[in-house]
């Protein structure tokens, strides 16, 4: 596979990672680094010598050596940027969330659909090793059924200007959710509650909870407020239950043996099948070793691949649809009081 000339739009937080990940990829040569702020983005690109810096996103588009471009900008932007991108031929990778709501979202999958593009939601998390690795053990089947997923992701700050917490921190929950989820196991309705204690205008606290198709339930609790950071998903199955505890580099998984079985009324003596019996089970617990890799350049080489071959990676335009579906329904859901919001197939 011949290198694919690239190009990153943003030079702020985000971007300056998405340029060390390309320049550092075997699979694209980075041409571009476009800012608004061009002393921020000579700066970021000061030590890439064949790296230009530019203010203006045309010298991108009309560039023929790109084919693939890098959205790092405000989240209103994207749709505009995404669209210029695309009508221009360039393949494209935007940062979460893919865009400000599911009509933008939906006018980016449909461009890049029809021209036969590949449009990229930046996921990062989905590529973590840890996040992987949950993939595989949920969708071999190998926790059981799904009973619960509940994740939580709080810290102090950063209070946003533009969104609520659930729009910051949450669409990292939501985007994993539906990337580990098994086949056929959807969410199906929203429900959102949240508080602003501080007067800030805005959600500073959060609660979202999924009804799942089969039955069982996605929750996660995002937090401006707290005093310590915590970041941990719970994966319940009928036969393991996983921990995902992402500060601690030393054990970032956990599979526990143990849960709560019920016996079948048809397997009891006949004298028990008024009770059904429950039972505790508590065996051993195992930490899988995972690979040490930054999440970014995996993503960097789903990208190329995806280029390459034609197939839609895993997190792909649809995939961000479809977050951008669970946090408009929590954000009608908040302004509701907590009413359940059934989840429109806006994205299937």
């Amino acid at each position: 596979m011949s290198l694919i000339g690239a190009a990153v739009v943003g030079a702020g937080y985000w971007g300056p990672n998405l340029v060390r990940n390309i320049q550092g990829s075997s699979e694209f040569r980075l041409r571009w680094l476009c800012d608004i702020d061009t002393d921020r983005a000579r700066a970021v690109v000061g030590s890439y010598g064949d790296v230009q810096a530019t203010d203006r996103l045309d010298d991108i588009l009309d560039d023929p050596e790109v084919q693939a471009v890098a959205i790092a900008t405000p989240a209103a932007t994207h749709v505009d940027v995404a669209l210029r991108a695309l009508d221009a031929g360039k393949h494209v990778l935007v940062e979460k969330p893919l865009a400000s709501s599911v009509a933008e979202g939906r006018k980016l999958v449909d461009a890049a659909e029809s021209r036969g593009l590949v449009l990229m939601c930046d996921h990062t998390y989905c590529y973590t090793p840890a996040v992987m690795k949950i993939r595989e053990l949920v969708r071999s089947g190998a926790l059981g059924e799904i009973q619960y997923v509940d994740s939580v992701r709080v810290n102090l700050g950063l209070v946003q200007r533009d969104v609520d917490v659930i729009w910051d921190l949450a669409p990292h929950d939501l985007s994993i959710f539906d990337f580990i989820l098994p086949e056929g196991v959807t969410p199906e309705a929203v429900t959102a509650t949240g508080a602003d204690p501080i007067g800030a205008g805005r959600a500073c606290v959060g609660y979202l909870s999924m009804a799942l198709s089969n039955g069982a339930i996605a929750h996660t609790h995002v937090n401006w407020l707290s005093p310590i950071k915590v970041r941990t998903v719970i994966v319940g199955g009928s036969r393991r239950t996983l921990v995902w505890n992402d500060l601690n580099p030393a054990q970032r998984l956990s599979i526990y043996d143990r849960g709560v079985d019920l016996a079948e009324a048809d397997v009891l003596e006949s004298e028990s099948r008024r009770n059904m019996m429950i039972s505790y089970r508590s065996g051993d617990m195992i930490a899988p070793a995972l690979a040490e890799r930054e999440a970014l350049s995996t993503v960097m080489t789903q990208w190329a691949t995806a280029i390459d071959s034609g197939n839609p990676p895993a997190t792909d335009g649809r995939a961000g649809l479809r977050v951008l579906g669970m946090l408009e329904a929590a954000s009608r859901s908040l302004r509701s009081g907590g009413a359940r919001v059934p989840l429109l197939e806006v994205a299937r």
